[in-house]
């Protein structure tokens, strides 16, 4: 079998840094082009306590796996804590979202399926610098199949969803 496609490896901080909507940092590790459209794979960097609004994604599932310290995820009615070497996974269309409960920088690893979910990063990125106003962090959203459905999650939010 013969592909046009070459193996690569990248290591931990590479990648093509962007910053995300929180201040955060994301690596992309691979994009759309890099694996055929299958599958997008970001290191996430967060800060203590740092997390995204409430969100869903039309076209995509979501793989969570915990690098570096300890994490909530909401997905849907569900509430998981997942530490260090832990995972949890987002199916398509479901309202989630997650926030680093530790004093410390978190690291995530994230998997979608298919691909494309590096794009709403790199979209949001011409932006900057300065602030992004809200209208047009949501149409950064819409256009790569995301919609922003609620705030964050608070540090007074039960954990038992």
């Amino acid at each position: 079998m013969s592909t046009s496609f070459e193996p690569f490896a990248l290591h931990r901080g590479e990648g093509t840094p962007l910053q995300t909507p929180t201040g955060d940092t994301v690596y992309v590790k691979t994009t759309t082009a890099g694996t055929r459209g299958s599958m997008s794979v970001l290191e996430l960097v967060v800060a203590a306590k740092s997390g995204p609004a409430l969100h869903s994604h039309v076209r995509e599932d979501e793989v969570w796996y915990v690098l570096e310290g300890e994490f909530r995820f909401k997905a849907g009615d569900a509430m998981f804590w997942v530490a260090e070497g832990g995972m949890a996974f987002g199916p398509r269309c479901l309202p989630h979202s997650f926030q680093n409960v530790g004093e410390a920088t978190g690291r995530l690893l994230i998997l979608t399926a298919p691909s494309g979910a590096e794009r709403f990063f790199e979209d949001y990125d011409r932006h900057l610098p300065g602030p992004v106003e809200e209208d047009v962090l949501s149409a950064v959203a819409r256009a790569n199949w995301i919609e922003f459905v609620g705030p964050p999650l608070a540090v007074s939010d039960p954990l038992d969803g």
